[in-house]
């Protein structure tokens, strides 16, 4: 059967699940300050007048694990930013102001100065402002640390992109991923820890030493989004993180996108995929080299494609539901 990202401990199904045990107890606010939407998209929307304020939160996870392995800590920082921004940007929302969270067994100035290095470097890339933050010394709950943040940004509400208007027919606009960015550590550690690989050594076609070519920092595709919504009227996006193509469901459950010529993959997963994973669960666990995706008119694909380095339309949308890649189909997520 081969490796699943169960097999690591992470259940996405059982995820969903807790999610919807928690979230069953919360009341929303009336009025001024209600969210806009189910909020079950990549970042949430709450009423603020003539706009709407976007919130969202994500960390870095495992991954940490990986940077104490090499003990370079100065990208980390990049991902943190990366996965909070690239979420907010989905809807159409412009990332305006961060707050960070870190949490440490013990504090380690030097550590905390390259993490603050890559922080810094990412709301550089995605023109935000770190407005504060949080460093909690937890030596009876945290084993090293852990660090994760919160981002806040804001969309007119006429220009809400809640993905409703996708239709059969648009064309379907992949950017390409740098890697592994930020999700799917969990199970990247076990298979590398079971075959006893060592972080620091260079394998197979890797240009670089394995934990280097892991730590490589998450994309972050901002400016290039944000300056292709004042070209083109884009109907959905989607960031591809933990999930990998189910991601795009979130969209609109009521169409088929279909990738018929996705973006190469880079060799670090055809690397992985070598110690027994299939393909089904590589592309429903990680990016597999397309780290964000487009939604536009069939007409607008190709000049959209041509606005933004790397990318290239993927596929289009069509009759039916779920994601079809070749053999592979993906249903509800």
């Amino acid at each position: 059967m081969g490796y699943k990202y169960s097999d690591s401990g992470v259940d996405q199904d059982m995820k969903g699940a807790a999610i919807k045990a928690l979230t069953q107890h919360l009341k929303k606010r009336k009025g001024f300050g209600k969210p806009i939407g189910d909020n079950k998209g990549f970042t949430g929307l709450i009423d603020f007048g003539d706009i709407a304020l976007s919130l969202c939160t994500d960390g870095v996870g495992s991954k940490i694990m990986i940077a104490e392995a090499m003990d370079k800590w100065d990208t980390v920082g990049i991902d943190c930013m990366a996965m909070n921004v690239n979420d907010m940007i989905c809807i159409g929302a412009e990332p305006l102001a961060f707050v960070d969270y870190l949490a440490v067994q013990k504090p380690d100035l030097r550590v905390a100065s390259e993490i603050g290095k890559g922080l810094s470097k990412g709301a550089q890339m995605s023109n935000v402002t770190i407005i504060g933050g949080e460093t909690a010394l937890l030596p009876d709950m945290i084993k090293g640390l852990d660090l994760a943040g919160t981002c806040l940004g804001y969309v007119k509400k006429s220009d809400i992109i809640d993905g409703s208007k996708i239709k059969p027919g648009d064309a379907l606009v992949g950017l390409r991923s740098t890697g592994i960015h930020s999700n799917g550590y969990s199970l990247v550690r076990k298979i590398f820890n079971d075959n006893a690989l060592d972080y620091h050594k260079v394998y197979g076609k890797l240009g670089q030493a394995l934990g280097l070519e892991l730590l490589t920092p998450t994309a972050i595709y901002v400016k290039d989004v944000l300056k292709a919504l004042k070209k083109f009227k884009v109907k959905g996006m989607a960031h591809i993180t933990g999930g990998g193509l189910r991601n795009i469901i979130r969209l609109n459950k009521g169409v088929c996108f279909e990738i018929t010529d996705p973006l190469p993959v880079p060799y670090i997963f055809e690397y992985l995929q070598s110690f027994g994973i299939d393909e089904k669960e590589m592309y429903q666990t990680f990016n597999m080299g397309m780290g964000f995706l487009m939604v536009v008119d069939g007409k607008d694909g190709k000049r959209l494609a041509a606005s933004i380095p790397g990318a290239k339309v993927v596929g289009k949308v069509a009759k039916g539901t779920g994601v079809r890649f070749g053999d592979l189909h993906y249903g509800d997520y």
